[in-house]
Protein backbone atom coordinates (compact mmCIF):
# COMPACT_ATOMS: atom_id res chain seq x y z
CA UNK A 1 0.00 0.00 0.00
CA UNK A 2 2.81 2.42 0.85
CA UNK A 3 4.40 1.69 -2.52
CA UNK A 4 1.11 2.63 -4.17
CA UNK A 5 1.04 5.97 -2.36
CA UNK A 6 4.53 6.77 -3.59
CA UNK A 7 3.75 5.62 -7.13
CA UNK A 8 0.60 7.75 -7.40
CA UNK A 9 2.32 10.77 -5.84
CA UNK A 10 5.34 10.41 -8.13
CA UNK A 11 3.12 10.11 -11.21
CA UNK A 12 1.18 13.24 -10.25
CA UNK A 13 4.39 15.24 -9.82
CA UNK A 14 5.62 14.13 -13.25
CA UNK A 15 2.39 15.39 -14.81
CA UNK A 16 3.13 18.88 -13.44
CA UNK A 17 6.87 19.15 -14.02
CA UNK A 18 7.15 22.93 -14.35
CA UNK A 19 5.06 23.62 -11.25
CA UNK A 20 7.00 21.00 -9.31
CA UNK A 21 10.34 22.58 -10.26
CA UNK A 22 9.17 26.06 -9.32
CA UNK A 23 7.84 24.77 -6.00
CA UNK A 24 11.16 23.09 -5.16
CA UNK A 25 13.25 26.25 -5.62
CA UNK A 26 12.71 27.53 -2.07
CA UNK A 27 13.48 24.11 -0.60
CA UNK A 28 16.70 23.43 -2.49
CA UNK A 29 18.04 26.95 -1.90
CA UNK A 30 17.49 26.51 1.85
CA UNK A 31 18.91 22.98 1.96
CA UNK A 32 21.89 23.99 -0.23
CA UNK A 33 22.74 26.83 2.17
CA UNK A 34 22.35 24.65 5.26
CA UNK A 35 24.40 21.77 3.78
CA UNK A 36 27.22 24.04 2.59
CA UNK A 37 27.45 25.83 5.96
CA UNK A 38 27.38 22.65 8.04
CA UNK A 39 29.84 20.96 5.67
CA UNK A 40 32.30 23.86 5.90
CA UNK A 41 31.80 24.14 9.66
CA UNK A 42 32.45 20.44 10.18
CA UNK A 43 35.46 20.53 7.87
CA UNK A 44 36.97 23.49 9.72
CA UNK A 45 36.27 21.82 13.06
CA UNK A 46 38.06 18.65 11.89
CA UNK A 47 41.02 20.68 10.61
CA UNK A 48 41.30 22.68 13.86
CA UNK A 49 41.09 19.48 15.93
CA UNK A 50 43.88 18.02 13.81
CA UNK A 51 46.05 21.08 14.50
CA UNK A 52 45.49 20.76 18.24
CA UNK A 53 46.27 17.05 18.05
CA UNK A 54 49.62 18.08 16.57
CA UNK A 55 50.20 20.36 19.57
CA UNK A 56 49.42 17.47 21.91
CA UNK A 57 47.16 17.09 24.93
CA UNK A 58 50.14 17.39 27.29
CA UNK A 59 50.72 21.07 26.43
CA UNK A 60 49.72 24.23 28.32
CA UNK A 61 49.86 27.73 26.82
CA UNK A 62 50.37 30.88 28.93
CA UNK A 63 49.75 34.33 27.45
CA UNK A 64 49.29 37.83 28.91
CA UNK A 65 45.80 39.39 28.97
CA UNK A 66 45.34 42.84 27.46
CA UNK A 67 48.68 43.11 25.72
CA UNK A 68 49.09 43.72 21.99
CA UNK A 69 50.21 40.61 20.11
CA UNK A 70 53.89 40.69 19.36
CA UNK A 71 54.59 43.96 21.16
CA UNK A 72 53.49 43.57 24.79
CA UNK A 73 52.56 47.29 24.86
CA UNK A 74 49.81 48.05 27.35
CA UNK A 75 47.94 45.57 29.46
CA UNK A 76 49.86 42.85 31.25
CA UNK A 77 53.11 41.21 30.25
CA UNK A 78 54.96 37.96 30.69
CA UNK A 79 58.55 38.18 31.88
CA UNK A 80 61.55 35.86 32.15
CA UNK A 81 60.75 35.78 35.88
CA UNK A 82 57.36 34.21 35.07
CA UNK A 83 59.16 31.48 33.14
CA UNK A 84 61.17 30.67 36.28
CA UNK A 85 57.97 30.57 38.36
CA UNK A 86 56.33 28.19 35.88
CA UNK A 87 59.35 25.88 35.74
CA UNK A 88 59.21 25.45 39.53
CA UNK A 89 55.67 24.03 39.40
CA UNK A 90 55.44 20.34 40.19
CA UNK A 91 54.56 18.24 37.14
CA UNK A 92 56.26 20.47 34.55
CA UNK A 93 58.56 18.59 32.22
CA UNK A 94 59.80 21.72 30.45
CA UNK A 95 58.70 25.24 29.47
CA UNK A 96 59.70 27.21 26.40
CA UNK A 97 59.37 30.99 25.98
CA UNK A 98 58.49 32.68 22.70
CA UNK A 99 58.45 36.23 21.31
CA UNK A 100 57.03 37.22 17.92
CA UNK A 101 56.54 40.30 15.83
CA UNK A 102 55.73 41.45 12.31
CA UNK A 103 58.98 42.34 10.53
CA UNK A 104 60.17 43.42 7.09
CA UNK A 105 62.19 40.67 5.41
CA UNK A 106 64.45 41.50 2.47
CA UNK A 107 65.32 38.82 -0.06
CA UNK A 108 65.93 38.85 -3.80
CA UNK A 109 65.73 42.70 -3.73
CA UNK A 110 62.18 42.52 -2.39
CA UNK A 111 60.84 43.66 0.98
CA UNK A 112 57.89 41.75 2.47
CA UNK A 113 56.08 41.88 5.81
CA UNK A 114 55.82 38.59 7.66
CA UNK A 115 55.81 37.14 11.17
CA UNK A 116 59.09 36.28 12.84
CA UNK A 117 59.07 34.19 16.02
CA UNK A 118 61.94 33.78 18.43
CA UNK A 119 62.51 30.19 19.64
CA UNK A 120 64.97 28.95 22.28
CA UNK A 121 68.11 27.28 21.01
CA UNK A 122 68.48 25.08 24.11
CA UNK A 123 66.64 21.83 24.87
CA UNK A 124 63.45 23.70 25.90
CA UNK A 125 62.93 24.47 22.22
CA UNK A 126 61.83 20.85 21.76
CA UNK A 127 58.52 21.78 23.42
CA UNK A 128 57.78 24.11 20.51
CA UNK A 129 59.07 21.72 17.85
CA UNK A 130 56.56 19.19 19.24
CA UNK A 131 53.75 21.77 19.18
CA UNK A 132 53.48 22.31 15.43
CA UNK A 133 56.91 23.72 14.49
CA UNK A 134 58.11 20.50 12.92
CA UNK A 135 61.27 20.80 10.80
CA UNK A 136 61.03 18.64 7.65
CA UNK A 137 64.14 19.84 5.85
CA UNK A 138 67.48 21.06 7.15
CA UNK A 139 67.95 21.28 10.91
CA UNK A 140 66.61 22.79 14.11
CA UNK A 141 68.37 25.56 16.02
CA UNK A 142 71.51 24.61 17.88
CA UNK A 143 72.95 26.13 21.02
CA UNK A 144 74.93 29.22 20.07
CA UNK A 145 72.98 29.95 16.86
CA UNK A 146 72.53 33.68 16.37
CA UNK A 147 71.63 34.73 12.84
CA UNK A 148 69.98 31.60 11.53
CA UNK A 149 66.42 31.18 10.25
CA UNK A 150 63.94 28.35 9.82
CA UNK A 151 61.40 29.29 7.16
CA UNK A 152 57.74 28.40 6.72
CA UNK A 153 56.71 25.76 4.20
CA UNK A 154 55.16 28.28 1.79
CA UNK A 155 58.40 30.30 1.56
CA UNK A 156 60.26 27.13 0.60
CA UNK A 157 57.69 25.88 -1.92
CA UNK A 158 56.24 29.02 -3.50
CA UNK A 159 57.73 32.03 -5.28
CA UNK A 160 54.71 34.18 -4.38
CA UNK A 161 56.48 36.43 -1.85
CA UNK A 162 60.00 36.89 -3.14
CA UNK A 163 59.82 35.92 -6.80
CA UNK A 164 61.51 32.59 -6.19
CA UNK A 165 61.49 29.81 -3.61
CA UNK A 166 63.81 30.02 -0.64
CA UNK A 167 66.13 27.10 0.10
CA UNK A 168 68.64 25.97 2.66
CA UNK A 169 71.66 28.28 2.59
CA UNK A 170 69.82 31.33 1.25
CA UNK A 171 70.51 34.60 3.00
CA UNK A 172 67.84 37.11 3.94
CA UNK A 173 67.93 40.38 5.86
CA UNK A 174 65.88 41.55 8.85
CA UNK A 175 66.68 45.03 10.23
CA UNK A 176 70.01 45.08 8.39
CA UNK A 177 71.01 41.75 9.94
CA UNK A 178 71.78 38.85 7.62
CA UNK A 179 70.19 35.49 8.43
CA UNK A 180 71.08 32.15 6.85
CA UNK A 181 68.26 29.69 6.20
CA UNK A 182 69.04 26.40 7.98
CA UNK A 183 65.64 24.65 8.03
CA UNK A 184 62.16 24.39 6.55
CA UNK A 185 59.00 23.85 8.61
CA UNK A 186 56.28 21.33 7.86
CA UNK A 187 53.05 22.75 6.46
CA UNK A 188 50.90 24.23 9.25
CA UNK A 189 47.76 24.99 7.25
CA UNK A 190 47.32 28.77 7.11
CA UNK A 191 49.03 31.19 4.78
CA UNK A 192 50.30 33.59 7.50
CA UNK A 193 51.84 30.72 9.49
CA UNK A 194 53.37 29.04 6.44
CA UNK A 195 54.80 32.41 5.27
CA UNK A 196 56.44 33.15 8.62
CA UNK A 197 59.91 32.30 9.87
CA UNK A 198 61.69 31.38 13.10
CA UNK A 199 64.86 32.92 14.48
CA UNK A 200 66.82 32.25 17.72
CA UNK A 201 65.14 33.70 20.82
CA UNK A 202 68.06 35.83 22.02
CA UNK A 203 68.48 37.31 18.54
CA UNK A 204 64.74 38.06 18.39
CA UNK A 205 64.88 39.87 21.76
CA UNK A 206 67.75 41.96 20.48
CA UNK A 207 66.01 42.82 17.18
CA UNK A 208 62.56 43.43 18.71
CA UNK A 209 64.05 45.26 21.74
CA UNK A 210 61.77 43.35 24.13
CA UNK A 211 64.20 43.05 27.02
CA UNK A 212 62.92 40.38 29.44
CA UNK A 213 59.36 40.48 28.07
CA UNK A 214 57.82 37.36 26.54
CA UNK A 215 54.74 36.92 24.34
CA UNK A 216 53.98 33.31 25.20
CA UNK A 217 55.14 30.37 27.28
CA UNK A 218 54.60 26.79 26.08
CA UNK A 219 54.59 24.16 28.82
CA UNK A 220 54.96 20.41 28.50
CA UNK A 221 53.51 18.33 31.33
CA UNK A 222 54.88 15.02 32.63
CA UNK A 223 52.91 12.12 31.09
CA UNK A 224 51.87 10.79 34.52
CA UNK A 225 50.40 14.16 35.62
CA UNK A 226 46.91 15.54 35.08
CA UNK A 227 47.22 18.47 32.64
CA UNK A 228 44.25 20.41 34.07
CA UNK A 229 45.56 20.06 37.64
CA UNK A 230 49.00 21.30 36.57
CA UNK A 231 47.36 24.26 34.76
CA UNK A 232 45.52 25.20 37.95
CA UNK A 233 48.75 24.94 39.94
CA UNK A 234 50.49 27.27 37.45
CA UNK A 235 47.65 29.79 37.89
CA UNK A 236 47.95 29.56 41.67
CA UNK A 237 51.74 30.04 41.68
CA UNK A 238 51.61 32.96 39.25
CA UNK A 239 48.81 34.62 41.26
CA UNK A 240 50.83 34.30 44.44
CA UNK A 241 53.94 35.65 42.73
CA UNK A 242 52.01 38.67 41.38
CA UNK A 243 49.99 39.19 44.59
CA UNK A 244 46.70 38.69 42.76
CA UNK A 245 43.42 37.23 44.01
CA UNK A 246 41.56 34.49 42.20
CA UNK A 247 39.59 36.02 39.33
CA UNK A 248 41.97 39.00 39.03
CA UNK A 249 44.48 37.21 36.78
CA UNK A 250 46.17 39.40 34.17
CA UNK A 251 47.42 36.30 32.39
CA UNK A 252 45.72 33.29 30.83
CA UNK A 253 46.62 29.64 31.31
CA UNK A 254 44.93 27.23 28.92
CA UNK A 255 45.38 23.59 28.05
CA UNK A 256 45.28 22.54 24.41
CA UNK A 257 41.99 20.73 25.10
CA UNK A 258 40.41 23.91 26.50
CA UNK A 259 41.54 25.89 23.45
CA UNK A 260 40.13 23.22 21.15
CA UNK A 261 36.79 23.30 22.96
CA UNK A 262 36.68 27.11 22.78
CA UNK A 263 37.27 27.10 19.04
CA UNK A 264 34.64 24.38 18.55
CA UNK A 265 32.03 26.30 20.57
CA UNK A 266 32.66 29.56 18.68
CA UNK A 267 32.53 27.76 15.33
CA UNK A 268 29.32 25.90 16.25
CA UNK A 269 27.56 29.08 17.42
CA UNK A 270 28.53 30.92 14.23
CA UNK A 271 27.47 28.00 12.01
CA UNK A 272 24.09 27.57 13.65
CA UNK A 273 23.46 31.31 13.60
CA UNK A 274 24.00 31.35 9.83
CA UNK A 275 21.87 28.23 9.46
CA UNK A 276 19.07 29.99 11.35
CA UNK A 277 19.17 32.78 8.77
CA UNK A 278 19.27 30.25 5.92
CA UNK A 279 16.21 28.50 7.35
CA UNK A 280 14.10 31.44 6.22
CA UNK A 281 14.35 30.04 2.68
CA UNK A 282 13.11 26.69 3.96
CA UNK A 283 10.07 28.43 5.42
CA UNK A 284 9.47 30.17 2.08
CA UNK A 285 9.85 26.82 0.34
CA UNK A 286 7.32 25.27 2.71
CA UNK A 287 4.81 28.04 1.94
CA UNK A 288 5.36 27.36 -1.76
CA UNK A 289 4.57 23.67 -1.28
CA UNK A 290 1.41 24.56 0.65
CA UNK A 291 0.19 26.83 -2.16
CA UNK A 292 1.00 24.22 -4.79
CA UNK A 293 -0.85 21.49 -2.92
CA UNK A 294 -3.93 23.69 -2.38
CA UNK A 295 -3.97 24.35 -6.13
CA UNK A 296 -3.54 20.63 -6.79
CA UNK A 297 -6.52 19.79 -4.54
CA UNK A 298 -8.71 22.28 -6.41
CA UNK A 299 -7.64 20.92 -9.80
CA UNK A 300 -8.14 17.28 -8.79
CA UNK A 301 -11.40 17.55 -6.91
CA UNK A 302 -13.21 15.34 -9.42
CA UNK A 303 -10.33 12.81 -9.37
CA UNK A 304 -10.60 12.67 -5.57
CA UNK A 305 -14.35 12.06 -5.87
CA UNK A 306 -13.75 9.15 -8.27
CA UNK A 307 -11.12 7.65 -5.95
CA UNK A 308 -13.51 7.76 -3.03
CA UNK A 309 -16.39 6.39 -5.14
CA UNK A 310 -14.37 3.26 -6.00
CA UNK A 311 -13.36 2.59 -2.40
CA UNK A 312 -10.52 4.95 -1.39
CA UNK A 313 -10.81 6.03 2.24
CA UNK A 314 -10.15 9.46 3.68
CA UNK A 315 -6.84 8.13 5.01
CA UNK A 316 -5.84 6.91 1.54
CA UNK A 317 -6.41 10.37 0.07
CA UNK A 318 -4.64 12.00 3.02
CA UNK A 319 -1.58 9.77 2.65
CA UNK A 320 -1.40 10.29 -1.12
CA UNK A 321 -1.30 14.06 -0.78
CA UNK A 322 1.10 13.95 2.20
CA UNK A 323 3.40 11.65 0.23
CA UNK A 324 3.22 13.95 -2.78
CA UNK A 325 4.16 17.04 -0.77
CA UNK A 326 6.87 15.06 1.03
CA UNK A 327 8.34 13.96 -2.30
CA UNK A 328 8.34 17.58 -3.45
CA UNK A 329 10.34 18.51 -0.36
CA UNK A 330 12.71 15.54 -0.67
CA UNK A 331 13.36 16.17 -4.37
CA UNK A 332 14.18 19.78 -3.55
CA UNK A 333 16.36 18.54 -0.69
CA UNK A 334 18.30 16.17 -2.98
CA UNK A 335 19.02 18.98 -5.44
CA UNK A 336 19.93 21.26 -2.53
CA UNK A 337 22.35 18.67 -1.13
CA UNK A 338 24.12 18.39 -4.49
CA UNK A 339 24.36 22.18 -4.84
CA UNK A 340 25.43 22.62 -1.19
CA UNK A 341 28.21 20.04 -1.48
CA UNK A 342 29.37 21.65 -4.70
CA UNK A 343 29.43 25.11 -3.10
CA UNK A 344 31.26 23.99 0.05
CA UNK A 345 33.91 22.11 -1.92
CA UNK A 346 34.34 25.08 -4.26
CA UNK A 347 34.87 27.43 -1.29
CA UNK A 348 37.37 24.98 0.24
CA UNK A 349 39.20 24.68 -3.10
CA UNK A 350 39.43 28.46 -3.54
CA UNK A 351 40.58 28.94 0.07
CA UNK A 352 43.22 26.24 -0.25
CA UNK A 353 44.60 27.04 -3.71
CA UNK A 354 44.12 30.80 -4.04
CA UNK A 355 44.13 32.10 -0.47
CA UNK A 356 46.48 29.45 0.95
CA UNK A 357 44.13 28.70 3.88
CA UNK A 358 44.32 24.96 4.41
CA UNK A 359 42.03 24.66 7.45
CA UNK A 360 38.91 25.69 5.44
CA UNK A 361 37.70 22.30 4.29
CA UNK A 362 34.40 20.63 3.42
CA UNK A 363 33.25 17.54 5.27
CA UNK A 364 29.86 15.91 4.75
CA UNK A 365 29.38 12.72 6.82
CA UNK A 366 26.66 10.29 5.67
CA UNK A 367 24.36 11.21 8.57
CA UNK A 368 24.30 14.82 7.30
CA UNK A 369 23.12 13.72 3.84
CA UNK A 370 20.50 11.30 5.17
CA UNK A 371 19.37 13.80 7.80
CA UNK A 372 18.94 16.54 5.18
CA UNK A 373 16.86 14.22 2.96
CA UNK A 374 14.66 13.15 5.87
CA UNK A 375 14.32 16.76 7.05
CA UNK A 376 13.29 18.01 3.61
CA UNK A 377 10.71 15.19 3.32
CA UNK A 378 9.27 16.13 6.73
CA UNK A 379 9.19 19.84 5.79
CA UNK A 380 7.33 18.97 2.60
CA UNK A 381 4.84 16.71 4.40
CA UNK A 382 4.16 19.31 7.09
CA UNK A 383 3.69 22.02 4.46
CA UNK A 384 1.20 19.85 2.61
CA UNK A 385 -0.72 18.65 5.68
CA UNK A 386 -3.53 21.24 5.54
CA UNK A 387 -4.21 20.77 1.79
CA UNK A 388 -4.09 16.98 2.36
CA UNK A 389 -6.67 17.26 5.17
CA UNK A 390 -8.88 19.37 2.91
CA UNK A 391 -8.65 16.72 0.17
CA UNK A 392 -9.40 13.88 2.62
CA UNK A 393 -12.52 15.63 3.95
CA UNK A 394 -14.07 16.22 0.52
CA UNK A 395 -17.54 14.74 0.13
CA UNK A 396 -17.35 12.27 -2.80
CA UNK A 397 -20.77 13.22 -4.19
CA UNK A 398 -19.97 16.93 -4.14
CA UNK A 399 -16.49 16.27 -5.54
CA UNK A 400 -17.96 14.34 -8.51
CA UNK A 401 -20.24 17.26 -9.37
CA UNK A 402 -17.30 19.63 -9.84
Amino acid sequence: MIEDYFFIAFRNLLHRRLRSWLTMIGIFIGIATVISLISLGQGMKDAINKQFEMIGVDKIIIVPIGGTTGTNMGGSTLMEHDLDVVRRVNGIRDAAPMVYKTVVVNFNDKNKFTFASGLPTDKSGEVLYESGYSVVEGRKFRSGDRYKAIIGNLLANSDEMFGRKLKIGDKLRIKDKEFVVVGVLDKIGSKPDDSSLLIPLETAKELFETGDKLDMIFVKVHPDKDVSAVAEEIKREMRNDRNLKEGEENFEVQTSEQLMESFSVILSVLTWFLIGIASISLFVGGVGITNTMYTSVLERTREIGIMKAIGATNYDVLYIFLTESGLLGMAGGAIGIAIGLGLSNMVAFIARNLAGIDFIRASAPPYLILGALAFSFIIGSLAGSFPALQAARLNPVEALRK
